[in-house]
């Protein structure tokens, strides 16, 4: 398996990158906003990319499905299978969250959906465990566990235009 090296791009988001056995250096710069990057550049000089291809979250996610998907995304598939009834999702806070600047406590998730928030990743740095004193910002992304609805519901209920949609 190729050593896979990850590059913090501070306002972009990050770039994962690797040496592939046929002289060329493949990476993907994953934006904030949720774009992805493809890339093809020599191994001489990694930053004068050959080619780019721009990528929307939805398209990202087709292309990853047709080569196979992630080690992680199998893992947790594996886990979710193992377990009847869990379900684990990543949701994007959206600019329009009514949680913006505030406290996780305030969202009461599981009691208006039955899913927690485990894990907050914000600016590709994770918060694992947050406890309801952590603040929330738009553009975080929350992991999610629960049932398969309630974290259906939670994704909804989290980017509502108003508290309680």
């Amino acid at each position: 398996m190729p050593r896979i090296e990850e590059t913090s791009l501070p306002g972009v988001g990050r770039r994962f990158d690797f040496d592939a056995e046929y002289g060329k250096r493949v990476g993907v710069i994953t934006h904030r906003d949720g774009k992805r990057e493809v890339f093809v550049a020599s191994r001489e000089d990694p930053d004068a990319c050959a080619e780019t291809i721009m990528l929307t979250p939805e398209e990202a996610e087709a292309v990853a499905d047709l080569l196979g998907g992630s080690t992680v995304t199998r893992q947790v598939t594996t886990l979710t299978n193992e377990i009847e009834g869990l379900a684990i999702d990543w949701i994007t806070l959206e600019n329009t969250t009514p949680f913006h600047a505030r406290l996780l406590g305030d969202t009461m998730l599981r009691t208006h959906t039955g899913a927690s928030i485990v894990a907050i990743v914000r600016d590709g740095v994770a918060i694992p465990a947050p406890g309801p004193a952590q603040a929330l910002l738009s553009g975080d992304v929350l992991v999610v566990v629960g049932t398969p609805n309630g974290v259906v519901r939670a994704a909804r209920y989290l980017n509502a235009s108003m508290q309680g949609e």
